[in-house]
């Protein structure tokens, strides 16, 4: 292997073959880390201030802040109804006959379960009261149904009915105005979620 020197290296003195003092070898070790760190630190400012240029265009469900779709109504009427009513029916129905049966009531305690913390992000219009320790209870009733589910378990999944049916019956006379009359309602404002 041939090494090219220039002549401007000669000149000066410097013999490229010969080690540096040690003086100079920290100088310029320092220089490079400095610049290095320079560089890093730059082209980090530079993406966190893209990122923050960017970040009114972005989705806020992006950024770690929930973005709400539909309104309340679409919540339950969407997720909570037809995952309780699946859980339900299959239970009072004698429960699932085989693996694919199993499988929907899995997904579907999953659905349900999830839509408490659903639930418990988004609150209702008049204020907290009692929703969260209610969703709460819709969230257990959807974890114990995916545990039976997933052991395959009728007796289990029997048991979850009860409590289901007790954390729909719960909410809705707080929060839903065609089960409670306002008398009844005690949710924080009275007044139905949406």
């Amino acid at each position: 292997m041939k090494i090219y020197v220039s002549r401007s290296v000669l000149a000066n003195g410097v013999n490229p073959c010969r080690p540096l003092p040690k003086s100079l070898a920290f100088g310029v070790l320092s220089s490079a880390m400095l610049i290095v760190t320079s560089l890093l630190i730059f082209g980090r400012s530079f993406a966190h201030a893209q990122t923050q240029g960017a970040a009114p265009q972005a989705n806020t469900a992006t950024s770690g802040n929930p973005q709400p779709v539909g309104t309340m109504s679409d919540v339950m009427v969407s997720m909570v109804y037809p995952a309780a009513n699946n859980i339900l029916l299959s239970t009072y129905r004698g429960g699932p006959q085989d693996d694919k049966e199993w499988l929907t009531i899995q997904r579907n305690a999953v659905l349900l379960a999830e839509s408490g913390n659903v639930l418990v992000m988004r609150g209702p219009a008049g204020g907290q009261g009692d929703w969260a320790k209610e969703a709460k209870m819709l969230v257990d009733a959807g974890a114990a149904a995916y545990k039976a589910a997933r052991a395959k378990d009728a007796n289990a999944l029997m048991a979850v009915a009860q409590p289901l049916n007790a954390a729909c019956s719960t909410c809705h006379k707080q929060y839903r105005a065609n089960i409670a009359g306002p008398a009844e309602r005690v949710g924080p404002s009275r007044q139905p979620a949406e």
